[in-house]
């Protein structure tokens, strides 16, 4: 089904591959007539050529980018341009597309949700940025839509910015990165390793581009064979799949912890900017005759059955056959993993969902940038048609990707036949995704064409002795099971010939150009922001003291540990404009002790910077320095800060939302400690707020949750780009122990020593 290359492969002429070896040479002569060597193929893959189109260092081994668009949604955009406007933002340099689509139901926290839309659109006409209201559109389908473009490249702040398949380069980051683009800064990163994705073959009916992601998502994520790459989707059977096929499959890589994505180009993809009205941004990409990849992907869809994640992860996969035939091990080891992921806070089995040997399940959802899709939603209501979902426990939600795909439901009749099955079908939201809307019943089982089936992500609360769990599935697999009232049905089996029909799509511009406000890069200076009162101001934050003694507040074992479990999705969300209401929800549902540990952390910080006595403040910290002083007698009270740091194994899975690390941080934080961060993007984010993304050696870990660590010169050592730095557990004595802190640009180490990102621009 799908083979992974053990080290580099050449791809010649687009349909040859040859694995990187002694007798690579030879065989690339002979299939290209003409002899290729590595360092030129390198350079002939599709990312490289947009890479360098976009760079603006100079060489190609350390990359500065400029993007050519910018996207953020209404959790995101406050924060974004709250920072730029305290570091001097006076317009947006280049196109700012802000979408309404998370918190768009206005359902919690009062007034606090239109609020922060009212602001995004006085923003919008200010600085000259596009305003997208609630309900017209989710953020990557609008930016499908209306913003990619061959060979270019956006940034946006939610980490499933994908937009590959339509030849676009799109990177997901936190807010900060947005930010840097915003001042006319540039995304510094090394140049990343191109892997080649060469599919072959054709989808059997009933398999969906869901199937194919989460297959190609369970080959790949553990081993980390993608982190921090670009994936290139190349060969025959690309052309074999509609753009909205490979749009689905696109849209999941993120799940893989690549950086980014793109595809070649064909007739199809003209045709998807051609109906969207803009065939201007088509060009055909192809890799040159002979091109690298620091690693091949080999995927044959003709075998590719249909899929399921089940919980908690996307790369917990299984075919639906698998399953079926394998009930009781397969629920039993998802029990096992339950049990990591869930602290055994509470009691979890899905064995009561088994009747008379089949699974049921509770709740279909079919929406969001994934499953949203005009095909997808097509294919289900084909299926659907003249069925029932039935009136018991089980019920199934699908929401359009966006109005323009609404409408054409309505007027192909896709709509109707979904409708009269008993389904709900409604308007353009992510709340499914994150925990928002849609969240099950207790202990219910839910199957969704979404992106993600994290813990708690559907909306539990397991503090509350509330779990639900979310399994991953295409969406034709859950209108079989819809169709079924609930037994877990793969589309393969339901589907007869003829059963999913051809549908032209038509897109209707006239709905946006109606109702999202666009300036046309115009900015009005004289307008004036709105702000309600939930809208707040960063806190001042210090540089980067000369010493550091910090407390680890928590301390986290689970393999990887995702952004959601730092900072909760759903209901939170509300408070994404307030930085320090968020912050009182950091690590809520994972260690509802860390925010009062770090509180109490703080308050001797904000003595010391006061010129008080922070042992006055906590006793602790004077006993700490008491110790420290016995080593190393010269040390300062007053240059000696005093913070918070977590531990965790592999912390950062998951959405780019820089609340992540940000509420961190305004609650004292100065570091992360782990093994390996798990994501690009949220190291990033730990360094834009100014924090230490410190790795210390597997299995090497010298202190517990609540001791006291000492850095002596941290401020020298991040200065004179120290490789390896010293640390102290302070408790009878100093016992010492070594961190490292990764590779660091020249302006991540300014930006850690001035204390966050704010800071470095405001100087």
């Amino acid at each position: 089904m799908i083979s992974l290359s053990q080290g580099g492969a050449y791809l010649v002429n687009g349909t040859t591959v040859i694995p990187d070896g002694d007798d690579a040479p030879s065989k690339i002569r002979a299939a290209a007539g003409r002899d290729v060597d590595r360092d030129e193929a390198v350079k002939n893959t599709i990312a490289y050529g947009i890479l360098k189109a976009h760079n603006t260092s100079g060489t190609m081994d350390k990359l500065k980018i400029r993007f050519d668009k910018l996207t953020s949604h209404d959790i995101t955009f406050v924060g974004i341009i709250q920072t730029a406007r305290a570091s001097g933002l006076e317009k947006f340099p280049m196109p700012y597309v802000l979408t309404n689509c998370h918190n768009s139901l206005c359902a919690v926290g009062g007034t606090i949700n239109e609020d922060d839309h009212m602001f995004g659109l006085s923003c919008a006409k200010k600085y000259g940025g596009v305003y997208v209201p609630p309900h017209q559109a989710v953020i990557h389908q609008f930016a499908r839509e209306m913003l990619a473009g061959c060979g270019k490249m956006i940034l946006g702040s939610d980490s499933h910015t994908r937009y590959g398949a339509l030849g676009t380069m799109a990177v997901g980051e936190g807010g900060p990165e947005l930010v840097k683009q915003l001042l006319n800064r540039t995304y510094d990163i090394d140049r990343p390793g191109v892997v080649g994705v060469y599919l072959t073959g054709s989808p059997n009916p009933g398999v969906g581009p869901q199937d194919v992601a989460l297959a190609i998502i369970g080959a790949v994520f553990e081993n980390g064979y993608v982190k921090n790459k670009v994936m290139e989707f190349v060969g025959p059977g690309v052309s074999s799949l509609s753009a909205d096929f490979r749009i689905g499959i696109d849209v999941m890589t993120t799940e893989t912890t690549c950086l980014s994505s793109v595809w070649r180009t064909d007739e199809n993809i003209e045709e998807f900017y051609d109906i969207h009205g803009r065939k201007e941004e088509y060009r055909q990409l192809d890799p040159g005759d002979v091109a690298y990849y620091d690693g091949f992907i080999e995927v044959d869809l003709g075998s590719i059955k249909p899929m399921i994640a089940m919980p908690f992860h996307p790369s917990n996969t299984y075919t639906i056959d698998e399953l079926n035939a394998n009930l009781d091990d397969i629920l039993n080891d998802v029990e096992k993993k339950a049990l990591v992921s869930l602290d055994g806070q509470v009691e979890y089995t899905l064995r009561n969902k088994v009747r008379n040997g089949k699974l049921y399940v509770d709740q279909g959802i079919i929406a969001g940038c994934a499953g949203g899709g005009f095909e997808n939603i097509c294919a289900a209501a084909d299926i659907l048609d003249g069925s029932s979902i039935g009136s018991d426990e089980f019920t199934l939600s699908v929401y359009p990707a966006s109005m323009p795909v609404y409408m054409e439901l309505i007027r192909n009749g896709c709509a109707a036949k979904i409708l009269e099955t008993g389904a709900v079908l409604k308007t353009a939201f992510c709340g499914p995704c994150f925990g928002a809307g849609d969240t099950p019943a207790n202990n219910a089982f839910s199957i969704r064409h979404s992106t993600r089936n994290f813990p708690n992500r559907e909306g539990s609360k397991l503090q509350n002795g509330q779990i639900s769990s979310v399994a991953l599935m295409d969406a034709r697999s859950i209108a079989a099971t819809a169709a079924n009232k609930g037994y877990l049905t793969g589309a393969d089996w339901f589907i007869e010939e003829g059963t999913l029909k051809k549908y032209k799509y038509h897109f209707d511009k006239t709905i946006y150009e109606n109702r999202v406000f666009d300036s046309h890069g115009v900015a009005d200076p004289s307008e004036e922001i709105k702000f309600g009162p939930n809208i707040k101001d960063w806190p001042k934050m210090s540089p980067l003291p000369y010493n550091l003694i910090l407390r680890c507040v928590s301390e986290i074992h689970d393999p990887v540990t995702t952004t959601d479990e730092l900072i909760p999705s759903g209901e939170t969300s509300s408070f994404r404009s307030n930085p320090l209401g968020l912050a009182e929800f950091t690590l809520s549902r994972k260690d509802p002790e860390y925010v009062g540990l770090a509180k109490e952390v703080k308050k001797a910080e904000d003595a010391r910077i006061k010129g008080e006595d922070p042992a006055a403040v906590d006793p602790d910290i004077k006993k700490v320095l008491d110790v420290i002083k016995k080593s190393f007698p010269d040390i300062s009270d007053t240059d000696t800060g005093i913070g918070s740091t977590i531990f965790a194994v592999k912390p950062g899975d998951g959405s780019a939302r820089e609340q992540a690390a940000s509420c961190q941080k305004v609650l004292g934080g100065w570091a992360n400690i782990a093994n390996e961060y798990a994501t690009k993007r949220y190291r990033s984010n730990l360094i834009n707020w100014g924090m230490l993304p410190f790795i210390i050696k597997e299995g090497a870990l010298p202190f517990k949750n609540k001791d006291y660590l000492f850095f002596p010169g941290i401020k020298k050592a991040v200065e004179d780009k120290a490789t390896e730095i010293k640390g102290y557990v302070v408790s009878d004595g100093l016992k010492e122990f070594s961190v490292k802190l990764g590779d660091l640009t020249d302006d991540e180490r300014k930006i850690i020593l001035k204390g966050c990102l704010i800071n470095y621009y405001a100087d």
